[in-house]
């Protein structure tokens, strides 16, 4: 396995290669969104039109499957966002890999600050063998959503929203839903929202993250020369189709379950 960029910053251990890939993501995302709407017409669109046109009707349809589009149309814009920013986020990892080797711990630095990651790892290898001369390889290139820190920042708006929606916009109504059917069902009521947000991170995070390190193991493969390289090519072509079905199925499954979150949030207001 590779090495995370990591370095120290303010207290906390910031992972470059997150930060990296979120923004090429958004990125992305942001220039997709421009150039296929710059240019709109009725009469004669592009293709690049015609696609964003049907991703916002398959987003509509997301949304009708949960809650009345008269409630609904106000979470199109924050739904296509998010199926996007998923999807493609999903399919990074995929393509190819962008690594380095260091092979001291004085040269892993970025910035002028160490890259703790790499330090422990040449620390690691001199304690068990003192005269080894090690390299460490740091992985740039990922995707951002096998990082558990960025899934369940995802999760976290969601839940935010959802729930912001249920107290501002029905305070009693919500807060009473805490105590159904029965005041004694508060822990449990409690312990089911919470697990709402983690089970929405954890999911879309150790699915991604389990594909990337398959594909990292086949890759592994191409070290036995020929035959690893021949074995590696069909099963990594194989996985990584697999990986584009099981990236568009998270990224489905992620929004429509936030949808759901919200829809329950505004139903207790209208039955209210």
């Amino acid at each position: 396995m590779h090495e995370a960029p990591i370095i120290m910053l303010g207290g906390f251990r910031l992972d470059l290669s997150v930060l990296l890939m979120l923004v090429v993501t958004g990125a992305l995302v942001f220039i997709f969104a421009v150039l296929a709407t710059r240019r709109l017409s009725v009469e004669n669109p592009g293709k690049l039109q015609n696609f964003m046109e049907w991703a916002v009707e398959f987003v509509r349809n997301l949304i009708s499957s949960t809650m009345d589009m008269k409630k609904g149309k106000h979470f199109i814009s924050l739904a296509l966002s998010m199926i996007m920013f998923i999807f493609v986020g999903n399919m990074l990892g995929l393509p190819f890999q962008a690594v380095t080797a260091v092979d001291s711990a004085e040269h892993a630095q970025v910035f002028g600050k160490p890259i703790v990651t790499a330090v422990e790892a040449f620390e690691k290898a001199h304690a068990k063998d003192p005269e080894a001369h090690p390299h460490v390889e740091l992985a740039w290139w990922k995707s951002p959503t096998a990082d558990l820190s960025v899934t369940m920042g995802l999760a976290l708006v969601a839940f935010l929203v959802s729930h912001g929606l249920g107290l501002f916009r029905n305070t009693k109504g919500y807060l009473q839903h805490y105590f159904k059917p029965f005041a004694l069902f508060l822990p449990i009521n409690l312990i089911e929202t919470a697990s709402k947000l983690l089970t929405h991170g954890m999911r879309l995070f150790a699915n991604i993250f389990a594909g990337e390190v398959l594909i990292a193991t086949i890759l592994k493969l191409t070290t036995f020369k020929v035959f690893g390289a021949i074995a590696a090519i069909p099963l990594l072509m194989v996985w990584q189709g697999f990986s584009i079905f099981i990236g568009a199925i998270q990224a489905f499954v992620f929004v429509i379950l936030m949808m759901v979150y919200i829809s329950q949030s505004i139903e207790t207001h209208d039955e209210h």
